[in-house]
């Protein structure tokens, strides 16, 4: 800088003058990117400063900050005007937040509930305006899907259908797949695969005629064997394939489809300790004695015990998946896929460039990192459960629950 300060000053106010217009007109976001890319910025000037002369250091680093600011721009989104946009599973979290912000935005919104009195549905009834409409719907029930169809169409007559967001999701165990009862499969298919399934095909008519947009909420349990959430996990990754499906299938009726895979973020479900304490008793309740003698209810109390902690470290601020739902409605080229959260870049990278004995441990070290089974642990080698119960019978195997987890 003290050799030649101009062109590189120079540089630096095209570069602050352009961010500036661009915040003005809400194409720029301040964030982590942006400070990113400004402290590039400045070791390239500190880089040019000592390899180029001063004009050809002006007009890299010029160019450099252009190429940048471009980058970080948000893309043109299409206007809202008359959109008609139905949105699943809106009695709290992603959806109840995203039904709030798009009639804000002047949508004309469809809200799915499961309970039209829930404290969700009343809070969209008291803050929202009479476009919004309220239905109720579970998804594990044909009739409620078909009368969500006929509600739909008779509410579109006029706009149209523009956007569709899978938003409704289930999950009610948190525990190994052998330790999962099989019908907690059935269910989490039932809501996050065949309920998808058919809302989706039932409104594709619609869809195909607006060249509309369908958004999908996975979640990195699709794509990575997150422990101790097979069932959920599974559901998804079939969900996100059928999408996959359905975006190269509807490519040329102009239908772009999205699927966004949040981290954890502080939901209601996720706040709610309690539902989670009473599922895992009743997983407990219902265990096979075969099987509660193999692993011990030490390991699932330890097991339970990480989830919750890892629950407590989730995100409160919701915006970022409300984002995602909006870019990828309006978005003039929306993404295949989005990720907010925080720490699931890296996730990525190393679910897919690293080592298979690091993603496990990747996952294990900050999701849940379950303790040896019971009837692996050493003074027992190579006996089954059941000859350890009729060699030796366990006092761990009371009645009562055991909170003390294996370290």
């Amino acid at each position: 800088m003290d050799r030649w300060p101009w062109p590189s000053g120079g540089a630096w106010l095209l570069v602050a003058a352009r961010a500036l217009l661009q915040l003005l007109r809400a194409d720029l976001r301040l964030g982590r990117p942006l400070l990113a890319a400004l402290a590039l910025l400045a070791a390239l000037d500190w880089l040019c400063q000592r390899l180029l002369p001063p004009l050809a250091a002006l007009a890299v680093l010029a160019a450099a900050g252009w190429i940048a600011l471009s980058c970080l721009a948000r893309p043109p989104r299409l206007p809202v005007a008359t959109r008609a946009v139905l949105i699943t599973g809106c009695d709290s979290g992603f959806g109840k937040e995203a039904a709030k912000k798009l009639d804000a935005m002047g949508f004309m919104v469809l809200a799915t509930v499961l309970d039209l009195d829930s404290p969700g549905a009343l809070e969209l009834r008291a803050c929202c305006s009479p476009h919004l409409r309220l239905l109720q719907m579970d998804l594990t029930k044909p009739a409620d899907i078909s009368r969500a169809l006929e509600f739909t169409k008779a509410h579109t007559t006029s706009t149209g259908l523009w956007g569709l967001v899978n938003n409704a999701g289930f999950n009610d165990v948190v525990a190994d797949a052998e330790l999962s009862p099989v019908a907690t499969f059935r269910s989490c298919m039932e809501v996050n695969f065949f309920g998808t399934l058919q809302l989706t095909k039932g409104l594709l008519p619609l869809l195909r005629r607006s060249g509309g947009r369908i958004v999908t909420l996975g979640s990195p349990a699709g794509d990575m064997p997150y422990p101790c959430l097979g069932a959920y996990g599974t559901s998804k990754a079939a969900t996100v394939l059928l999408m996959d499906t359905f975006s190269c299938e509807l490519l040329p009726w102009g239908v772009k489809v999205s699927v966004i895979q949040p981290g954890c973020f502080k939901t209601e479900s996720v706040k709610n300790v309690g539902n989670w304490e009473r599922r895992k008793q009743l997983l407990l309740a219902n265990l096979p004695q075969e099987l509660l003698q193999a692993y011990g209810e030490d390991y699932i109390e330890h097991a339970h015990g990480q989830f919750l902690h890892s629950l407590s470290l989730a995100l409160p601020d919701l915006s970022p998946v409300v984002d995602a739902i909006i870019d990828a409605l309006l978005a003039a080229q929306p993404r295949r896929r989005y990720y907010p959260g925080r720490g699931l870049g890296l996730m990525y990278f190393i679910h897919y460039y690293l080592p298979e004995g690091l993603r496990q441990r990747f996952l294990q070290t900050f999701f849940i990192n379950p303790c040896l089974p019971r009837a692996l642990r050493p003074g027992k080698p190579g006996s089954t459960p059941t000859e350890d119960a009729a060699q030796e019978p366990d006092p761990d195997l009371n009645p009562g629950p055991n909170h003390t987890a294996a370290q």
